[in-house]
């Protein structure tokens, strides 16, 4: 599974790519230059119990910490990500 980032100034997402077909995405929407707000992943049902949602988030987590930036859950999935995964709370706005 590939995951491939788009980013603008304003928004940008995460999508899943598995044998030419998109299996997830996760958008986010920056808040300034530091932060961005992670607002909704969805998983195509074909891929669902495949742990595409977490490698999204997973994804967002290595960018924030390549580029120093910090991650606002809103998302109710990525939020349970960050409650049940204490080792990538480093990359969380507080």
């Amino acid at each position: 599974m590939e995951i491939q980032q788009i980013n603008n100034t304003k928004r940008g997402s995460f999508d899943a790519i598995e044998d030419g077909k998109e299996a997830g995405k996760m958008t986010y929407t920056w808040a300034g230059d530091d932060k961005f707000i992670i607002d909704h992943t969805e998983v195509n049902p074909d891929f669902n119990g495949k742990g595409v949602g977490k490698k999204l988030v997973l994804a967002a987590v290595d960018y924030a910490r390549a580029n120093d930036v910090k991650i606002i859950p809103l998302c109710p999935f990525a939020k349970s990500v960050f409650d049940k995964v204490e080792e990538i709370r480093d990359v969380l706005f507080s």
